[in-house]
C-alpha cells in the first residue's frame, strides 16, 4: 500500500519534504518555493492529514509506506517536527534510500516508560478535544501552546492546516512522540550525511538538535535566529538558505 498524491515540484536534485503535525504538503509555501526554485522538491501529505486523512499508521508504519511511495534509488529527505520523526525513522529503517537527512525540530523520543506513557495521555487529551471541539477549537488551542509562542498569526497559515479531526487525533494516538522507542542507542546507525536544525528561541529542540548531532558519525547543527519550534514557517529565507548551502 501506497500513500497518495506525491507531488512533484521545481527541477535539479530531488529533495523529500515532510510536513509537521496539523500541516500538509501545501503548509510552508515560501519555504518550499525557494527549495522548488532551485532543486525538485516532493511533498506529500502523512497520515492523518490532508488527503491521506484517514490513513493510521505508526512512525514506523509510515517510513515503510514512504519507502514503498517514493521514487527508485536514494534520495535527501527532511522534514519538520512530526515529519523530522518520520524522516529519521525512514533513514534507519532504510538507509539505502536516503543519501542526506534533515531534521527540523526533530526528537529521539522520550527516554522512560514513564515518559512515554504521560506523553500519551497528554496526546489522548488533546485527540479527545479534537473529537469533542473539532478542528478549529482545537488548532487555537495548539498554537496557544508556549512551542508556538513566536508564531505570527500570518506565518501560522491556517488555510494550509489538515482540516480532518479523526484524522488528526488518530495521528496523535498512532505516531506521537510517546508511541516511539527511545531512539538514541540508534543514532549510530544513520548513515545518511545529516543536518540537525532548531529556532534559537526554541531551547527544547534546540538541545535535542543537538543531541541527535552528536549521535550521529556525519552531523552538524544549524541554529535559526529569530524563530521558535516552526522555524521553516518564521524564518524561511534562512531555513532554507541552510538546507540548500547543505544539500549542495
Amino acid at each position: 500500500m501506497q500513500l497518495l498524491g506525491l507531488e512533484r515540484d521545481g527541477s535539479g536534485t530531488p529533495f523529500l519534504w515532510l510536513h509537521g503535525f496539523t500541516q500538509t504538503k501545501a503548509s510552508a509555501h515560501r519555504f518550499r518555493s525557494i527549495l522548488a526554485g532551485q532543486l525538485e522538491l516532493l511533498t506529500l501529505d502523512l497520515p492523518g492529514h490532508g488527503e491521506n486523512a484517514s490513513r493510521r499508521a505508526s512512525v514506523v508504519e509510515i517510513a515503510d509506506l514512504l519507502a514503498d511511495t517514493l521514487p527508485d534509488g536514494p534520495l535527501a529527505v527532511g522534514g519538520s517536527s512530526f515529519g523530522a520523526r518520520v524522516a529519521l525513522h525512514l533513514a534507519l529503517g532504510h538507509p539505502e534510500r536516503v543519501t542526506r537527512l534533515v531534521l527540523l525540530g526533530a526528537s529521539r523520543g522520550l527516554a522512560s516508560d514513564a515518559e512515554r506513557q504521560a506523553r500519551r495521555s497528554r496526546d489522548e487529551d488533546w485527540a479527545a478535544l479534537i473529537e469533542r471541539d473539532g478542528t478549529s477549537s482545537f488548532l487555537s488551542a495548539w498554537l496557544a501552546q508556549p512551542l508556538f509562542a513566536t508564531l505570527t498569526p500570518e506565518a501560522t497559515e491556517s488555510n494550509a492546516r489538515s482540516q480532518h479531526a479523526p484524522g488528526l487525533a488518530n495521528s496523535l494516538r498512532d505516531a506521537g512522540t510517546g508511541t516511539q522507542v527511545f531512539l538514541q542507542p540508534r543514532l549510530k546507525d544513520v548513515r545518511a550525511t545529516t543536518l540537525t536544525m532548531a529556532g534559537a528561541y526554541d531551547v527544547k529542540f534546540t538541545h535535542e538538535a543537538e543531541a541527535i548531532a552528536r549521535g550521529i558519525p556525519n552531523a552538524r547543527v544549524a541554529v535559526i535566529a529569530n524563530a521558535g519550534h516552526a522555524a521553516h514557517l518564521e524564518q524561511p529565507e534562512a531555513c532554507a538558505a541552510e538546507v540548500l548551502s547543505f544539500l549542495r
